[in-house]
């Protein structure tokens, strides 16, 4: 069993090392459910990309925009938020680390 904090300050640590200043590693993968931790430094995005068919963000650490047409969102540690059905984007708003839980066909 992962513990998310401890991965978590793993992750932040290697992405602040990182040229392209992000790092992550998936915690569980049960078919069709996988649940990434994603650590980026601020300033990082993760460029626009296809939802799967449902998903959401959990903010362990700092705090990130969750972009999309339908709208913007801007979540802060301990915000648990949908990932909208449609292409979206992630940037880094400071320092942050998240728990991307997915299920995929």
């Amino acid at each position: 069993m992962d513990d998310l904090n401890v991965t978590a300050e793993e992750h932040l640590t290697a992405a602040r090392a990182s040229a392209h200043g992000r790092s992550a590693h998936l915690v569980l993968q049960q078919p069709p459910l996988r649940q990434t931790v994603i650590a980026l430094t601020e300033g990082t995005a993760l460029d626009e990309h296809n939802a799967p068919p449902a998903a959401s963000l959990l903010v362990l650490r700092g705090g990130v925009r969750l972009t999309a047409a339908s709208g913007d969102a801007d979540l802060s540690a301990g915000t648990l938020h949908p990932i909208p059905q449609e292409r979206h984007g992630l940037l880094a708003l400071s320092d942050a680390v998240v728990l991307l839980t997915a299920v995929n066909d």
